[in-house]
């Protein structure tokens, strides 16, 4: 009866183990409690978002790098579902990126953000929470 008990207490624990474990990929925290994410575009480019506390607020920065200078793309940024900034920008440098910042409400519980760029066909979309 013991050797049953202590069995499936092993086995449990094992099969747990690996949800204790699991978080997405490209997620990581940085110092200070800072979030990241990053992800790969519908086309070549690779977007990255970053979330962290800045006065009493969120500080959101989305970036798109598509190694081509001079492209034009189209962003937005939604806060818990609503569009809160939409801009343009040009991807420039030798990087051919660009990136966007925006300092959002800190509302209760945890807020969500999504950054989505488009550059004619190509759509990049991240999501991060914080």
């Amino acid at each position: 009866m013991v050797t049953r008990t202590v069995l499936a207490a092993c086995t449990v624990a094992v099969l747990a183990l690996p949800l204790g474990l699991a978080s997405p990929a490209s997620a990581s925290h940085g110092g200070g409690g800072d979030v990241r994410t990053s992800g790969r575009c519908s086309g070549s480019a690779h977007w990255k978002l970053e979330a962290k506390s800045d006065d009493g607020r969120i500080e959101v920065e989305g970036e798109i790098d598509s190694n081509i200078s001079g492209q034009r793309w189209d962003w937005t940024f939604r806060h818990n579902g609503s569009v809160s900034a939409r801009g343009s920008k040009l991807t420039a440098g030798p990087s051919g990126s660009f990136e966007v910042g925006r300092r959002m409400a800190n509302l209760s519980g945890t807020d969500h953000f999504t950054f989505r760029a488009t550059h004619r066909a190509q759509v990049c979309r991240g999501t991060i929470s914080f």
